[in-house]
């Protein structure tokens, strides 16, 4: 099942993506697919209908795993009264 991840790019805003299986140590890139802005609307720079994107490590400056819906209801989120 492909996780949401927030994708934070070298000289790029970050984008939201989806991600088949978590980077490998060994791996010299991220495959991700879906890829859209925070808002939803399409990556300026990608052309219609993309399926991947692949990039190397090196333009990436981190990944953000947010939880899936399952595991966001396992979780207890801290609150003030």
């Amino acid at each position: 099942m492909a996780k949401t991840v927030i994708l934070h790019i070298m000289g790029e805003d970050p984008v939201l993506a989806d991600l088949d299986q978590e980077p490998q140590q060994g791996d010299a890139f991220v495959k991700v697919t879906n890829m859209r802005k925070r808002d939803g609307k399409d990556v300026s720079y990608l052309a219609p209908g993309v399926q991947w994107v692949i990039f190397p490590w090196h333009r990436i400056t981190f990944i953000e795993i947010m939880p899936s819906e399952e595991e966001r209801s396992q979780v207890v989120d801290f609150f003030r009264s």
